[in-house]
């Protein structure tokens, strides 16, 4: 097929300039043979574009990837090249034109330092061909069209999921539709907590327990059944869709670092739902800079007592067990004096959310993201078993926490996409109800224009995605898969749901439109989990080492 031919070849030209890209930076970040962070500081706004030119490459491989198996299936339809030529030519365009990180920041080739030449060798005649046939005014109204009648039946393209998978979804996605939509803006305006019997359904369902090894009463379903879950459940609610990170992060850690007595105390536990968890990092004015953790734990005989403050702890009050991270050995610097713990807690109540000993907290108000609440916590004199020091060893608490790092980026990025998809969906539906003018406002260009390019980087994004589970699944190293599909996802659910706003009008800033609610809740997802500069940041070290 020509379109695919001209993919390929498209590729390998964004492969090569993004190398080009490479080798400037390079030329200006390193001295003395060494990349220089003090440099990479300098040219932050350098560093991070070469990181976004470097995701869109990868999107772009990973979506003619998912175009072309399902080819070879015979289920490449009309709606999926339209989601490749529109994606193509929008992505190549940006590329060569100006990439944005944000709503206000725009990379261009030049403040990369690439040549005339170079950006004169991407734009082949490949490369023209795909951007003026792709995100064209026709193209948008021809998907647009292909997907008016998608919200209830969730048929905005061929995901490329096999027999199991797609059955995982359907369950989830009837869960979502059943148990959660039809509630969760309630929950959001109220700023309740999602109510024990949804969690206690969600257990049942073995949300909890879904990439635990089976010895441990999990499913051992994987990455990418977690990233297929994940965005169903978010796409209902994204407190939802979060409830399972506390138990995956927390598994995550025991299975990475705990000893065998802990594995085999804590994640039949943690898999069936008997205890949730929570993470309990970070800490007032350190943000992403874990390495500068003042929480500390001192060992008295068998006990640690801890002392100090945490913020932004989610599920606190509800949570059994918190894998804490504190600093057992003042004297060494940096990372190397952490530990993690499984720290034991007594689950709180509307009346008195902190009962447990030695531990005091307040919630934290927050725009979206409401569901589990979110708190600041103090310690002084609380106390955890020395036996539950994670790997019965000190000063290994941050390298345990790094080996989290790639399975909390791919669910973050699954979060983002159900986020992304509830905000398409909102803005579809109105937009389809909506008459104005004596027609519906979807035959507006500019309105379903925006539901068509939601659509195409939707898809885009959860074939990445996707790539960076599978990687995992093959305990092949994903980290750079896994940020990049966090970094481009935040930004997804952002456009999407603030698009899908603007299609509300007036009505979408009211409180009682759902789209209210899903613009609150896209916002944190820059945020948490490495904000976009962090996790940008974060991948051009990575390509640039």
């Amino acid at each position: 097929m020509t379109l695919f031919r001209n993919c390929e070849a498209a590729i390998d030209a964004a492969g090569i300039y993004a190398n080009a890209a490479k080798m400037s930076l390079k030329n200006h970040l390193v001295k003395d043979g060494r990349l220089d962070r003090s440099l990479m500081e300098k040219h932050q706004y350098a560093c991070h574009g070469f990181s976004w030119l470097s995701t869109y490459v990868e999107a772009l491989r990973q979506t003619l990837n998912w175009a072309t198996a399902l080819d070879e299936e015979g289920n490449f339809t009309e709606l999926e090249e339209m989601i490749v030529r529109i994606g193509f030519g929008e992505y190549l365009y940006q590329m060569w034109g100006g990439i944005p990180m944000s709503q206000s920041e725009f990379v261009r080739p030049d403040d990369m330092w690439i040549s005339d030449d170079d950006v004169h060798a991407f734009y082949t005649p490949e490369v023209q061909n795909l951007i003026a046939q792709g995100n064209t005014p026709e193209n948008r109204e021809k998907l647009a069209r292909l997907i008016e009648h998608s919200v209830d039946t969730g048929a905005f393209g061929n995901l490329g999921l096999d027999e199991t998978y797609s059955m995982i979804r359907d369950q989830f996605r009837r869960f979502a539709d059943e148990e959660v939509i039809p509630f969760a803006h309630e929950w959001h305006l109220k700023d309740e907590y999602i109510p024990m019997e949804i969690i206690n359904k969600m257990s049942e369902m073995g949300v909890f327990g879904l990439t635990i090894p089976e010895e441990y009463d999990g499913s051992e379903l994987g990455k990418t059944s977690m990233c297929i879950v994940s965005e169903e459940l978010s796409r209902g609610y994204i407190g939802v869709g979060s409830l399972g990170t506390r138990s995956e992060i927390a598994a995550e850690l025991i299975i990475g670092g705990g000893t065998e007595e802990q594995k085999q105390k804590w994640l039949p536990k943690i898999a069936t739902g008997e205890i949730l968890p929570t993470a309990v990092f970070t800490e007032p004015n350190v943000g992403s800079d874990l390495g500068s953790l003042k929480t500390r734990a001192v060992k008295d005989g068998d006990t640690y007592h801890i002392t100090g403050n945490k913020t932004w702890i989610t599920h606190a009050a509800r949570a059994d067990v918190m894998t804490l991270l504190a600093r057992t050995n003042p004297d060494q610097p940096g990372y190397k004096g952490l530990s993690m713990f499984l720290a034991e807690k007594q689950r709180g109540t509307d009346d008195n959310p902190f009962p447990t000993e030695g531990m005091t907290g307040g919630e934290i108000e927050v725009l979206g993201y409401r569901g589990m609440k979110e708190f600041e916590l103090g310690f002084d004199g609380f106390n955890v078993k020395a036996e539950n020091l994670l790997g019965g060893k000190e000063g290994n608490g941050f390298k345990q926490l790094m080996t989290t790092f790639e399975s909390a980026r791919i669910q973050t990025a699954a979060r983002a996409l159900g986020v992304a998809q509830n905000a398409l969906e909102l803005g579809l539906r109105y937009s389809t109800e909506r008459v104005q003018f004596g027609k519906p406002i979807f035959n507006f260009p500019r309105v379903h224009g925006k539901i068509a390019l939601s659509a195409v980087e939707i898809m885009m994004t959860r074939q990445l995605t996707y790539f960076a589970a599978r990687r995992k699944d093959e305990d092949k190293r994903c980290d750079l898969e896994a940020g990049m599909a966090k970094l481009l996802g935040a930004r997804v659910a952002w456009s999407t749901a603030d698009n899908a706003l603007q299609i509300h009008g007036g009505n979408g800033y009211a409180m009682e439109y759902q789209i209210s609610r899903v613009l609150c809740d896209a916002r944190i997802l820059n945020i948490f989990e490495g904000a976009a500069e962090i996790q940008a940041d974060v991948i051009a070290r990575r390509l640039l080492s």
